[in-house]
Protein backbone atom coordinates (compact mmCIF):
# COMPACT_ATOMS: atom_id res chain seq x y z
CA UNK A 1 0.00 0.00 0.00
CA UNK A 2 1.46 3.40 -0.53
CA UNK A 3 -0.30 6.43 0.70
CA UNK A 4 -0.21 9.99 -1.07
CA UNK A 5 1.25 12.16 1.19
CA UNK A 6 0.77 15.68 -0.77
CA UNK A 7 2.86 14.37 -3.56
CA UNK A 8 5.64 12.09 -1.45
CA UNK A 9 5.12 8.56 -1.54
CA UNK A 10 5.63 6.88 1.86
CA UNK A 11 5.75 3.13 0.92
CA UNK A 12 3.67 0.57 3.53
CA UNK A 13 4.38 -2.80 2.34
CA UNK A 14 7.46 -2.78 4.50
CA UNK A 15 8.04 -1.34 7.93
CA UNK A 16 8.21 2.55 8.00
CA UNK A 17 10.50 4.15 10.75
CA UNK A 18 8.73 7.64 11.65
CA UNK A 19 11.32 10.37 12.82
CA UNK A 20 10.26 12.10 16.09
CA UNK A 21 11.29 15.69 15.56
CA UNK A 22 9.99 17.75 18.71
CA UNK A 23 10.38 21.39 18.67
CA UNK A 24 9.05 22.29 21.70
CA UNK A 25 10.97 23.11 25.57
CA UNK A 26 8.94 20.25 27.38
CA UNK A 27 8.49 17.06 25.11
CA UNK A 28 9.06 14.00 27.94
CA UNK A 29 12.69 12.99 25.99
CA UNK A 30 13.62 15.56 23.62
CA UNK A 31 12.12 18.61 25.03
CA UNK A 32 14.44 21.62 24.31
CA UNK A 33 16.94 20.20 22.15
CA UNK A 34 15.71 21.31 18.92
CA UNK A 35 13.76 24.33 19.60
CA UNK A 36 16.56 26.40 17.24
CA UNK A 37 15.66 26.10 13.75
CA UNK A 38 19.22 24.77 13.20
CA UNK A 39 19.25 22.13 15.30
CA UNK A 40 16.09 21.16 13.85
CA UNK A 41 16.92 20.56 10.32
CA UNK A 42 19.96 19.16 11.48
CA UNK A 43 18.11 16.32 13.15
CA UNK A 44 15.68 15.80 10.49
CA UNK A 45 18.35 15.58 8.03
CA UNK A 46 20.01 12.69 10.41
CA UNK A 47 16.91 11.23 10.44
CA UNK A 48 16.07 10.45 6.71
CA UNK A 49 19.72 9.53 6.52
CA UNK A 50 19.30 6.60 8.96
CA UNK A 51 16.71 5.84 7.40
CA UNK A 52 13.37 7.56 8.20
CA UNK A 53 10.27 6.81 6.04
CA UNK A 54 8.54 9.92 7.27
CA UNK A 55 9.71 12.78 9.71
CA UNK A 56 6.43 13.77 12.26
CA UNK A 57 7.18 17.60 14.04
CA UNK A 58 5.43 18.62 16.20
CA UNK A 59 5.32 22.11 18.23
CA UNK A 60 3.21 20.85 21.48
CA UNK A 61 3.79 18.46 24.17
CA UNK A 62 1.07 16.06 24.75
CA UNK A 63 3.24 14.45 27.93
CA UNK A 64 1.29 13.49 31.00
CA UNK A 65 0.98 17.10 32.65
CA UNK A 66 2.46 19.29 30.05
CA UNK A 67 0.60 22.79 29.65
CA UNK A 68 -1.11 23.72 26.87
CA UNK A 69 0.18 25.62 23.71
CA UNK A 70 -1.70 28.78 22.15
CA UNK A 71 -2.05 28.10 18.55
CA UNK A 72 0.35 31.58 17.42
CA UNK A 73 2.86 30.42 19.49
CA UNK A 74 2.77 26.16 17.91
CA UNK A 75 2.40 27.68 14.26
CA UNK A 76 5.65 30.23 15.36
CA UNK A 77 7.24 26.56 16.52
CA UNK A 78 6.62 23.87 13.05
CA UNK A 79 5.97 25.82 10.21
CA UNK A 80 9.63 27.34 9.25
CA UNK A 81 10.72 24.18 9.94
CA UNK A 82 8.37 22.50 7.66
CA UNK A 83 8.91 25.34 5.00
CA UNK A 84 12.96 24.82 5.33
CA UNK A 85 12.28 21.04 5.64
CA UNK A 86 10.11 20.47 2.75
CA UNK A 87 12.77 21.99 0.36
CA UNK A 88 15.52 19.57 1.60
CA UNK A 89 14.11 16.16 1.82
CA UNK A 90 11.82 13.58 -0.32
CA UNK A 91 10.07 11.65 2.13
CA UNK A 92 6.68 12.89 3.72
CA UNK A 93 6.64 15.52 6.34
CA UNK A 94 3.70 14.72 9.05
CA UNK A 95 2.40 17.32 11.25
CA UNK A 96 1.52 16.45 14.81
CA UNK A 97 -1.36 18.31 16.07
CA UNK A 98 -5.02 18.75 17.23
CA UNK A 99 -5.65 22.65 16.06
CA UNK A 100 -7.12 23.38 12.50
CA UNK A 101 -5.42 25.70 11.55
CA UNK A 102 -2.04 24.59 12.24
CA UNK A 103 -3.47 21.38 10.28
CA UNK A 104 -4.18 24.03 7.35
CA UNK A 105 -0.88 25.98 7.85
CA UNK A 106 1.21 23.25 8.11
CA UNK A 107 0.35 21.29 4.64
CA UNK A 108 0.06 24.94 2.81
CA UNK A 109 3.73 25.03 4.03
CA UNK A 110 4.72 21.42 3.36
CA UNK A 111 2.89 18.78 5.66
CA UNK A 112 1.50 16.05 3.84
CA UNK A 113 0.21 13.95 6.72
CA UNK A 114 -1.85 15.03 9.97
CA UNK A 115 -0.95 12.77 13.22
CA UNK A 116 -3.91 13.66 15.73
CA UNK A 117 -3.95 12.91 19.33
CA UNK A 118 -7.26 13.88 19.27
CA UNK A 119 -8.28 11.77 16.51
CA UNK A 120 -9.80 14.78 14.96
CA UNK A 121 -12.21 15.77 17.83
CA UNK A 122 -11.62 18.75 18.18
CA UNK A 123 -14.29 22.03 16.59
CA UNK A 124 -13.16 22.49 13.53
CA UNK A 125 -10.72 19.38 13.10
CA UNK A 126 -12.89 17.11 10.61
CA UNK A 127 -13.86 19.77 8.34
CA UNK A 128 -10.10 20.70 7.92
CA UNK A 129 -8.82 17.11 7.38
CA UNK A 130 -11.72 16.79 5.07
CA UNK A 131 -10.73 20.00 3.27
CA UNK A 132 -6.73 19.21 2.75
CA UNK A 133 -7.34 15.61 1.67
CA UNK A 134 -4.03 14.02 3.40
CA UNK A 135 -3.60 10.69 5.47
CA UNK A 136 -4.39 11.52 8.76
CA UNK A 137 -3.49 9.38 11.58
CA UNK A 138 -6.41 8.89 14.28
CA UNK A 139 -4.94 8.19 18.15
CA UNK A 140 -6.66 6.87 20.56
CA UNK A 141 -6.41 8.60 24.65
CA UNK A 142 -9.02 8.41 27.31
CA UNK A 143 -8.76 11.74 28.82
CA UNK A 144 -6.66 14.41 27.43
CA UNK A 145 -2.96 15.30 28.11
CA UNK A 146 -3.21 17.00 31.12
CA UNK A 147 -4.71 14.58 33.28
CA UNK A 148 -4.78 11.53 31.68
CA UNK A 149 -2.86 9.69 33.61
CA UNK A 150 -5.07 10.02 36.51
CA UNK A 151 -6.88 7.15 37.21
CA UNK A 152 -7.48 5.68 33.09
CA UNK A 153 -9.82 2.67 33.32
CA UNK A 154 -10.77 -0.08 30.76
CA UNK A 155 -13.48 -2.83 30.82
CA UNK A 156 -11.12 -5.01 28.08
CA UNK A 157 -8.55 -1.94 27.02
CA UNK A 158 -8.04 -3.64 23.22
CA UNK A 159 -12.02 -3.81 22.51
CA UNK A 160 -12.32 -0.53 23.86
CA UNK A 161 -9.82 0.98 21.61
CA UNK A 162 -11.22 -0.68 18.67
CA UNK A 163 -14.64 0.65 19.86
CA UNK A 164 -13.41 4.03 19.83
CA UNK A 165 -11.55 3.63 16.45
CA UNK A 166 -15.16 2.20 14.71
CA UNK A 167 -16.99 4.74 16.08
CA UNK A 168 -14.36 7.85 14.67
CA UNK A 169 -13.68 6.05 11.90
CA UNK A 170 -17.30 6.50 11.27
CA UNK A 171 -17.60 9.88 11.59
CA UNK A 172 -14.53 10.80 9.42
CA UNK A 173 -16.14 8.55 6.64
CA UNK A 174 -19.02 10.30 6.76
CA UNK A 175 -17.69 13.89 6.97
CA UNK A 176 -16.37 13.13 3.18
CA UNK A 177 -12.61 11.47 4.21
CA UNK A 178 -11.89 8.92 2.50
CA UNK A 179 -11.35 5.55 4.04
CA UNK A 180 -8.10 4.99 2.65
CA UNK A 181 -6.89 7.99 3.74
CA UNK A 182 -7.58 6.92 7.65
CA UNK A 183 -4.53 5.54 9.96
CA UNK A 184 -4.64 4.31 13.19
CA UNK A 185 -2.46 5.08 16.33
CA UNK A 186 -3.35 2.82 19.91
CA UNK A 187 -1.98 5.44 21.84
CA UNK A 188 0.21 3.75 23.96
CA UNK A 189 0.74 5.77 27.34
CA UNK A 190 -2.19 8.21 26.80
CA UNK A 191 -4.78 7.36 29.75
CA UNK A 192 -3.17 3.88 29.98
CA UNK A 193 -1.76 2.48 33.39
CA UNK A 194 1.67 -0.34 32.60
CA UNK A 195 -0.76 -3.36 32.78
CA UNK A 196 -3.13 -1.84 29.74
CA UNK A 197 -0.17 -1.27 27.40
CA UNK A 198 1.50 -4.39 28.11
CA UNK A 199 -2.02 -5.76 27.22
CA UNK A 200 -2.18 -3.78 24.54
CA UNK A 201 0.97 -4.70 22.58
CA UNK A 202 0.55 -8.47 23.56
CA UNK A 203 -2.96 -8.30 21.56
CA UNK A 204 -1.97 -5.68 18.82
CA UNK A 205 -3.03 -7.72 16.04
CA UNK A 206 -6.51 -7.91 16.83
CA UNK A 207 -6.25 -3.90 15.79
CA UNK A 208 -5.79 -5.43 12.07
CA UNK A 209 -9.61 -6.25 11.76
CA UNK A 210 -10.02 -2.59 11.42
CA UNK A 211 -8.04 -3.02 8.13
CA UNK A 212 -6.28 0.10 8.28
CA UNK A 213 -2.55 1.19 8.91
CA UNK A 214 -1.10 0.86 12.00
CA UNK A 215 1.07 3.43 13.66
CA UNK A 216 2.64 2.69 16.99
CA UNK A 217 4.80 4.84 19.42
CA UNK A 218 6.37 3.48 21.77
CA UNK A 219 9.70 4.93 22.09
CA UNK A 220 11.35 5.81 25.23
CA UNK A 221 7.97 5.95 26.85
CA UNK A 222 7.30 5.62 30.68
CA UNK A 223 5.94 1.77 29.78
CA UNK A 224 9.64 0.93 28.26
CA UNK A 225 11.59 2.35 31.72
CA UNK A 226 8.83 0.60 34.28
CA UNK A 227 9.51 -2.67 32.37
CA UNK A 228 13.20 -1.81 32.98
CA UNK A 229 13.34 -1.61 36.51
CA UNK A 230 12.62 2.15 36.42
CA UNK A 231 15.26 3.08 33.92
CA UNK A 232 15.54 6.65 32.88
CA UNK A 233 14.62 7.83 29.39
CA UNK A 234 18.34 7.95 28.00
CA UNK A 235 18.27 3.86 29.00
CA UNK A 236 15.51 3.32 26.99
CA UNK A 237 16.79 2.34 23.52
CA UNK A 238 16.78 -1.22 23.69
CA UNK A 239 13.63 -1.51 25.38
CA UNK A 240 11.91 0.57 22.76
CA UNK A 241 13.60 -1.15 19.77
CA UNK A 242 12.83 -4.45 21.49
CA UNK A 243 9.19 -3.05 21.67
CA UNK A 244 8.92 -1.20 18.05
CA UNK A 245 10.16 -5.28 16.44
CA UNK A 246 6.90 -7.14 18.23
CA UNK A 247 5.02 -3.98 17.49
CA UNK A 248 5.70 -4.85 13.78
CA UNK A 249 5.36 -8.62 14.03
CA UNK A 250 1.67 -8.30 15.32
CA UNK A 251 0.87 -5.72 12.22
CA UNK A 252 2.21 -2.27 12.60
CA UNK A 253 2.68 -0.61 9.77
CA UNK A 254 4.93 2.70 10.58
CA UNK A 255 6.70 2.83 14.09
CA UNK A 256 7.26 6.70 15.32
CA UNK A 257 10.74 6.35 17.08
CA UNK A 258 13.12 8.92 18.70
CA UNK A 259 16.42 6.52 17.87
CA UNK A 260 15.96 5.89 13.92
CA UNK A 261 18.90 3.83 12.85
CA UNK A 262 18.78 1.19 15.53
CA UNK A 263 15.18 0.55 15.33
CA UNK A 264 15.54 0.48 11.14
CA UNK A 265 18.32 -2.03 11.27
CA UNK A 266 16.07 -4.02 13.82
CA UNK A 267 13.11 -4.10 11.29
CA UNK A 268 14.73 -4.86 8.49
CA UNK A 269 16.48 -8.08 10.15
CA UNK A 270 12.95 -8.92 11.76
CA UNK A 271 11.16 -8.22 8.15
CA UNK A 272 14.12 -10.14 6.38
CA UNK A 273 13.51 -13.29 8.84
CA UNK A 274 9.01 -13.00 8.80
CA UNK A 275 9.20 -12.87 4.54
CA UNK A 276 11.18 -16.08 4.25
CA UNK A 277 10.10 -18.80 2.08
CA UNK A 278 9.10 -21.86 4.54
Amino acid sequence: MILNCAGKALNLSSPCVMGILNVTPDSFSDGGVFLEADAALEQALRMVADGAAIIDIGGESTRPGAQAVSEQEELDRVIPIIEALAKEIDVPISIDTNKPEVMRAAVSAGAGMINDVMALQVPGALEAAQQLSVPVCLMHMQGEPRTMQQNPQYQDVVADILAFFEQRIEVCVSAGIERSMLLVDPGFGFGKRLEHNQQLLKNLGKLQQLKLPLLVGISRKSMIGAMLNDASVDQRLHGSVAAAVMAYERGAAILRVHDVKPTVDALTVAEAVLNIDN
